[in-house]
C-alpha cells in the first residue's frame, strides 16, 4: 500500500482531504526531525530486521525481539504474514516499528519496539497511535499487549494510550485497549484538529 504525502514536513496546519490514511503519516518528533510512519513494505523488510540484529537486551522484553538475524527474520515474517505493520523511517533507515496480530482476531496482540538510539523522542507514541487509527479503521474492537511490569516507560506509554491493565501474573502485565475510548478519535483526527500534545 502506497501512500501520497503533502509536500510539507510539518503537517500541523492540516486538516486531512478524501483519501487521507487513518492517521498522517508524517511526524515530527521531540528533537524536531522529520520521521515518516507508513505501512511496511516488502521492500523495507532487510532495513527491519537490522534495526532489531543488535537490539540491546536490557531493551528486549519477554523474549522479544528474538536474538540472531535468522530468528529476527522468522519472527518479523510470521508478524507480516498474519498482521499489520506499521515503521517509522528517518533519513531512510527504520527507527521504529509496531504491529498487531493476527488481522483475523477482533482483539489482535500489539508490539511496538523504537532503536533505542531514537528513544524519548516521541516516536513510540506516535507508533502507538497509529496502530491504533488503523486497528480500529480495519474494525477490530480492541488491543491487547504483554508487558513487563518493570518496563516503566513502556507501561507509563500504554497507560497515556489508555490501555488498562486486565491481568497480571508475576511481572507479566496483560493490557487492553477498548477502541470506545476516547483516544480512538483523537488519533483520527487530522493533525490541525487534535489537541496539543502534553
Amino acid at each position: 500500500m502506497t501512500i501520497d504525502t503533502c509536500p510539507a514536513w510539518d503537517p500541523g496546519d492540516c486538516e486531512g482531504a478524501t483519501g487521507c490514511p487513518p492517521r498522517c503519516p508524517r511526524f515530527v518528533d521531540k528533537h524536531g526531525e522529520p520521521i515518516l510512519v507508513e505501512p511496511f513494505e516488502p521492500p523495507r523488510f532487510d532495513a527491519l530486521a537490522s534495526m532489531y540484529v543488535d537490539y540491546p537486551e536490557p531493551h528486549r522484553s519477554m523474549g522479544v525481539p528474538p536474538v540472531g538475524r535468522e530468528r529476527i527474520a522468522s519472527w518479523l515474517e510470521r508478524l507480516v504474514e498474519r498482521g499489520f505493520n506499521v515503521v517509522a523511517v528517518h533519513d531512510g533507515s527504520v527507527v521504529g516499528h509496531a504491529a498487531y496480530s493476527p488481522c483475523s482476531s477482533v482483539e489482535p496482540q500489539f508490539v511496538v519496539f523504537v532503536d533505542p538510539a531514537y528513544h524519548d523522542r516521541g516516536i513510540g507514541t506516535e507508533l502507538c497511535r497509529h496502530v491504533i487509527a488503523y486497528a480500529a479503521d480495519a474494525g477490530h474492537e480492541a488491543l491487547v499487549l504483554d508487558v513487563d511490569a518493570t518496563n516503566e516507560r513502556a507501561v507509563h506509554v500504554y497507560r497515556r494510550m489508555g490501555f488498562e491493565t486486565i491481568d497480571r501474573s508475576g511481572n507479566d502485565l496483560r493490557m487492553r485497549l477498548p477502541f470506545d475510548e476516547p483516544i480512538v478519535e483523537t488519533v483520527q483526527l487530522p493533525p490541525a484538529e487534535r489537541p496539543a500534545a502534553h
